[in-house]
């Protein structure tokens, strides 16, 4: 036979394509995922950066010229290169806003986290009476279902 396969090739080439087992079995077992915790809507939101401050100025520019632009990638490429090209004095007035309103940010995080310490401290105390509550009645339902066991024998 011409261009046929002798059987040694087949057997290299079913090899190579093959899943192995161990491979397999490890990503079943990788079925539990991490849970992310709640974000809390109430935390204040990080402040943006001065090439950001920037962005916010040069997208109302860019869509004053560019009227039919719809794409987001032209105006950030654009943006970007321009960014590049300034120098740190016409940098300056972005990096004082996005430096006032990291201040700002930082107030607003103090303020938060110590709302959320006086919250936990709260939340505690409910929690234990939670607990009480709930292993009295825990306490009850075993002594219910002692006699229920009794009841079927």
């Amino acid at each position: 036979m011409k261009g046929g396969r002798s059987k040694s090739d087949t057997k290299k080439a079913d090899a190579k394509l093959s899943v192995k087992k161990g491979a397999a079995a490890t990503k079943a077992g990788k079925k539990t995922k991490k849970e992310k915790p709640v974000k809390d809507p109430n935390k204040p939101k990080r402040p943006a950066s001065a090439f950001f401050v920037f962005m916010e100025e040069f997208r109302k520019q860019f869509k004053e010229k560019h009227p039919s632009n719809k794409s987001v990638s032209v105006v950030g490429k654009a943006g970007g290169d321009k960014w590049k090209s300034m120098s740190e004095a016409e940098k300056a007035p972005y990096v004082a806003k996005a430096e006032k309103r990291k201040v700002e940010y930082e107030k607003n995080m103090k303020a938060y986290n110590k709302k959320q310490a006086e919250g936990t401290k709260v939340v505690e105390e409910e929690d234990e009476s939670e607990k009480s509550l709930s292993e009295v009645n825990d306490q009850e339902d075993d002594e219910d279902g002692s006699e229920e066991e009794e009841d079927d024998e």
